[in-house]
């Protein structure tokens, strides 16, 4: 199928955000490693009206800006995320006078909202810089797997015709288009059924002006900057996401449990917009004044699903949206292209110093199933409480503990392959992701029977200073015994945190049965009583 001009280290199909980060990634660890990347669209791409994941967490902000070298473009031409903040305002006239979640201040380890058209420009660029072969307008027409050690194959076609190509790696970073896990038939139903829509404006929604009259709200936040968050404007079995882009535009969308809220309810922009003036008024009112900007409307029935296979010791292997996807919710799309293609560059080291790739295919893939387990439980069965004020808030403490306390810890202190580690810790951590679970399902219970008061207020987790300080203790360098000290004592905590939780919920009337209690001093969480939550003016 090829010749001797045609061969190659690796062929990644795929050129957006998952492949292009990949082959930069392979280009920093293997300097010499031949790479070709091939990429359906033509590039440059359009600025914001592009692709959806905009937002990033702290994994995936690490993963560009440290793992990747790109912090000079993060600081200069993305925007810095104001943290995740959540109004519990269905049905609200004003987002002054409902609960309010979020930060007061910028945290500690940085975020940042993507313009995905801006960055994927920019990593085709860097790509070729680094001596990347970047195929850009060049579509895939088949593929043949190579095995028992054999060559890969792959077909494609761009405006010079039809072209052969044959690699020792094959790596499929296609997005939904899947196409090693569509010929593989390894697409899993999760049991996670949420559908999305979603749209760019060409104008910038400064949520902070919503409410200017109301000065004490405004001056809440330093810098009083609420417009750079990851807004969610929350409800019953939905939220609405609000995100900025440094290219001027807004991105807006909609993800719902689909028994609760159908996608043909949202489906088009007519449809979204009728949504919203129904659901959220505030957001209608600003859509309204400059729907004429719009740029692009796209919809997603069953954003969520599994894979049974990711890896193979035939040396092929999924990243990104190509393998599998959770939910936009905590925007964990980039942290898992992070972790899928770190083990992807483990397996290439491990194949490139002639040792056996069977075993640590296996336990790379049984890890990276354990995450995205741990994490599915985060969303799974959970968006009927999604508009809960009580509930959610004391849901994402826990979380972002959960995620912070020993995922963060894992991926920022380069731990994710050390096996010693893992196999020392695995009491620790199976008990950490059992209590997950347990935690996830009692949210669910709590939601059930707990009242929905609503009051006006910010409940700040700048104040939450044990949740702060995981934040801050990211970008701590540790050693072996540091790290393990580290998880120790944040596994410890989840057992507080949740002893915490649930002496909250107590006072509901909730039964906290099998739950932990605190051992020590009860860790500070929100208070909801009405005379300690900060009220607006």
């Amino acid at each position: 199928m090829a010749d001797a001009h045609t061969t190659h280290d690796a062929v990644i199909l795929g050129g957006g955000l998952a492949g292009l980060c990949l082959a930069l990634q392979l280009r920093g660890e293997f300097p010499d490693m031949d790479i070709v990347v091939l990429e359906r669209q033509r590039h440059p791409l359009p600025l914001a009206a592009h692709k959806v994941g905009e937002s990033t967490v702290e994994i995936a902000a690490h993963y560009f800006d440290q793992v990747l070298g790109l912090h000079e473009h993060l600081q200069q031409a993305q925007l810095r995320k104001f943290g995740l903040r959540m109004f519990f305002s269905e049905g609200q006239d004003r987002l002054d006078q409902c609960t309010e979640l979020g930060v007061s201040r910028v945290l500690p380890t940085p975020s940042y909202q993507i313009d995905r058209g801006l960055f994927e420009n920019f990593l085709g660029e860097e790509a070729r810089r680094r001596g990347i072969d970047f195929r850009d307008g060049a579509r895939v027409r088949g593929f043949e797997l190579g095995h028992e050690g054999g060559l890969h194959g792959v077909s494609y076609s761009d405006h010079a015709g039809e072209h052969a190509l044959a690699c020792r790696w094959l790596l499929d970073a296609s997005g939904r288009a899947g196409l090693l896990r569509h010929r593989l038939d390894l697409t899993r139903d999760n049991g996670h059924h949420v559908n999305a829509a979603w749209f760019r404006l060409d104008e910038r929604l400064v949520l902070d002006e919503w409410c200017r009259d109301n000065a004490a709200w405004h001056d809440r936040c330093e810098p009083p900057e609420r417009w750079r968050s990851t807004n969610h404007l929350c409800g019953d079995g939905y939220w609405v996401w609000l995100i900025p882009l440094s290219s001027g535009a807004h991105s807006i969308g909609i993800v719902a449990d689909e028994a609760i809220h159908p996608l043909e309810s949202f489906q088009d922009f007519a449809r979204a917009r009728a949504w919203l003036a129904r659901h959220q008024p505030a957001l209608s009112r600003a859509v309204e004044r400059c729907a004429d900007t719009l740029m692009d409307f796209r919809f997603l029935r069953g954003c969520s699903y599994g894979c049974a296979q990711v890896f193979s010791a035939d040396r092929w292997a999924l990243t990104g949206e190509a393998g599998l996807f959770l939910d936009p919710f905590y925007s964990p799309g980039g942290d898992f292209i992070a972790i899928a293609n770190t083990y992807i560059c483990m397996l290439v080291a491990q194949d490139r110093a002639g040792g056996p790739l069977a075993p640590y295919v296996r336990l790379y893939q049984r890890l990276y199933f354990s995450f995205y387990e741990s994490t599915l439980a985060l969303y799974r069965g959970q968006y009927p409480l999604f508009g809960n004020p009580v509930v959610m808030p004391a849901k994402v403490a826990w979380d972002y503990s959960y995620y912070w306390g020993v995922l963060c810890q894992l991926f920022f202190q380069k731990r994710l392959g050390d096996a010693t580690l893992f196999a020392e810790l695995a009491p620790q951590l199976t008990a950490a992701q059992q209590l997950n679970e347990r935690m996830q399902a009692f949210f669910g219970r709590w939601h059930a029977c707990s009242g929905q008061g609503n009051p006006p207020g910010l409940l700040d987790q700048c104040q939450v200073p044990w949740l702060m300080e995981i934040n801050r203790g990211l970008r701590d360098t540790l050693d072996d015994a540091g790290i393990r000290s580290r998880l120790n004592a944040n596994l410890a905590l989840l057992h507080e945190v949740a002893g915490a939780i649930a002496a909250m919920a107590a006072r509901d009337g909730m039964s906290v049965e099998g739950l932990p209690a605190c051992t020590g001093p009860e860790p500070a969480l929100f208070n909801r009583a009405p005379a300690q939550v900060t009220t607006v003016a």
